[in-house]
C-alpha cells in the first residue's frame, strides 16, 4: 500500500528549502518564485516516496534525513542503487523527459522532504542558465559515481565495501572531531549497494574496523583518514 500522504506537512517557512546547495549562487528573486508553492513534509523511517512508473509531478529536496533508490532485477531481487542524503535532489528526471518513474525512493531515517511541483523547476532550470549547470554538474557527478561502482564490481570484497563507504562520504559525509561521518546504514543495504552478501559485509566491516580504517557506534560510521580507506582500492 502506498503511504506516502500520511506523512506530517508544513507549508509556512521555506527558509530550508531555500537553503538547499542547488540554490546557492541564484538570484534571489528567482529562488523565491521557484520555491513559493513547495511544501515541506515529514515522513518517518521506511516509507514509500516515490514508485516505479509514478508520474513526475514534483522534484523533490531532501532537507533532513536519507533515502534509498531502488528498482529490481530480473529474479525480482531488490537493487539498491544509490542513497541520498541532505541537500540532494531526486526526481528530477521524470519532468524533464516527461516519462514515468523508473525507480522506487524509501526513506531509511526521519526523513524532512520539500516537494517542488514539476512545471516550477523545469521553469526554473529553461529560464535560469546556473540552475542548469548545477543540474548537469549533479548528473555528471551520479555517473562518475557509478562508473566508479561498476569497474569495481571484478574487485575484492574488501575494496568494495571500502567503495561504497567512500562513495557515501563523497556524497554526504560530514566532518567531525574525529574524522569523516556518514550514517550506519543497515548491512543489507551496504550489501545491495555493493552487489556482496550481507555476511560478507559484516566480515569486511569488522576487517576495517580492526585496522582502524572506520569507527562505527549505533548511528554513526566514521572515516578518521580518507585518504587511508583509498589506498584499498589500489
Amino acid at each position: 500500500m502506498d503511504v506516502r500522504y500520511s506523512s506530517r506537512e508544513h507549508s509556512a517557512d521555506n527558509s530550508l528549502i531555500r537553503s538547499a546547495p542547488f540554490f546557492a549562487e541564484l538570484s534571489e528573486e528567482a529562488v523565491n518564485r521557484a520555491t513559493a508553492q513547495v511544501v515541506t513534509r515529514s515522513h518517518p523511517a521506511n516509507q514509500v516516496i516515490l514508485l516505479e512508473n509514478d508520474w513526475g509531478s514534483s522534484v523533490y529536496f531532501i532537507l533532513e534525513g536519507w533515502v534509498k533508490i531502488r528498482t529490481y532485477n530480473l529474479d525480482g531481487k531488490e537493487v539498491t542503487l544509490n542513497i541520498l542524503g541532505k541537500g540532494e535532489l531526486f526526481g528530477e528526471m521524470a519532468p524533464l523527459d516527461e516519462v514515468p518513474r523508473s525507480t522506487d525512493v524509501i526513506t531509511l531515517v526521519p526523513t524532512v522532504i520539500g516537494n517542488m511541483p514539476a512545471q516550477d523547476f523545469v521553469h526554473l532550470i529553461h529560464n535560469e542558465s546556473e540552475a542548469g549547470i548545477r543540474l548537469a554538474k549533479l548528473m555528471a557527478r551520479r555517473l562518475r559515481q557509478v562508473n566508479r561502482r561498476l569497474r569495481l564490481r571484478e574487485s575484492d570484497s574488501l575494496s568494495r565495501v571500502a567503495d561504497i563507504i567512500l562513495f557515501l562520504a563523497d556524497g554526504q559525509g560530514k566532518v567531525a572531531e574525529q574524522g569523516v561521518e556518514i550514517p550506519n546504514l543497515p548491512h543489507r543495504e551496504l550489501s545491495s549497494l555493493s552487489g556482496l552478501a550481507r555476511e560478507t559485509v559484516t566480515r569486511v566491516l569488522s576487517k576495517l574496523e580492526k585496522k582502524g580504517l572506520i569507527i562505527r557506534d549505533r548511528d554513526v560510521l566514521c572515516i578518521p583518514d580518507i585518504d587511508a580507506l583509498e589506498r584499498m582500492l589500489v
